[in-house]
């Protein structure tokens, strides 16, 4: 296990001073973050649905946020090809890394810029890899680089295909099924304001402010309002969000200049799922 990887609660007094560092300067999750955290939870979910698990089992989304997307594979490639055995040299070699990541906290390779992930990424990923269990792995946002040993932790196959769908009638087919990732147009004050009886109608006054597409869980749909789990802030939150309010405009950033769009959008859009099988 690496360094930050003995609790998957995300306890601060289990986690590196490092990590709980970084945690504390960061207001949120960061995209690929959200999109790992979003694409563990449809796995999750379908596996319990389709009972390939006996009851929801948590996996482990930095695991995709280390291993997703071109780059990382490209850089992971052969450390998959390893036995996940280290030599002594080897191990001495990580743990002076530790040493300078505490001497130099923004000198880690965790910490250099990594391209952004989406959940479609993160669910090929999954679907190529395989995926470890989130307790054998490292907490969301540890700012470690994965040693070679982490090849020899376990992982759990994951056989299927990511679906995509553009449209509402078809995302509601995928919804009987399973939960649907989607994204929300995200509008601050509103999206803090909704409570948990509100319904989330996007902008409402002059003043507000466009955060952009956030990854969500579609979890339910009743009438015309749908329910969302959203990771804003760093608290998962159940929102309900309206189907009907379109969108025909974006607020600019600043000036105050609207953007159009080439069509009316609603505030839920590309929607996808992971399709397992057994």
């Amino acid at each position: 296990m690496y360094a930050g990887i003995s609790t998957c609660k995300m306890s601060r007094g289990c986690l590196h001073p490092l990590c709980i560092q970084k945690m504390n300067a960061q207001e949120d999750y960061d995209a690929s973050e959200r999109a790992a955290l979003v694409a563990a939870y449809l796995i999750s979910s379908a596996r319990v649905i389709i009972e390939l698990d006996s009851e929801f089992t948590k996996y482990s989304a930095q695991f995709l946020v280390d291993y997703a997307g071109p780059k990382n594979e490209s850089e992971q490639g052969e450390a998959d090809q390893q036995s996940g055995l280290m030599t002594l040299d080897e191990c001495i070699e990580y743990l002076e890394y530790i040493v300078r990541l505490e001497e130099e906290p923004g000198q880690g390779e965790a910490n250099q810029q990594r391209p952004e992930l989406t959940v479609k990424d993160c669910l090929e990923c999954a679907f190529k890899k395989g995926m470890p269990k989130a307790e054998h792995w490292g907490h969301v946002g540890c700012v470690f680089k994965v040693p070679k040993f982490a090849a020899a932790i376990p992982r759990v196959p994951m056989k299927g295909q990511v679906i995509e769908a553009k449209t509402f009638e078809d995302a509601f087919k995928l919804l009987v099924k399973q939960p649907v990732g989607a994204k929300l147009h995200v509008f601050s004050p509103e999206i803090e304001l909704v409570g948990e009886d509100g319904v989330y109608e996007g902008p409402s006054v002059a003043g507000t402010r466009y955060l952009g597409l956030r990854d969500v869980i579609w979890i339910a749909v009743e009438e015309k309002v749908a329910t969302v789990r959203i990771c804003y802030k760093k608290e998962t939150l159940d929102v309900k969000v309206s189907l009907d309010r379109m969108l025909l405009a974006l607020p600019g950033d600043g000036d105050g200049e609207e953007t159009q769009l080439t069509e009316p959008t609603g505030l839920l859009v590309d929607f996808i799922v992971p399709r397992l099988s057994k």
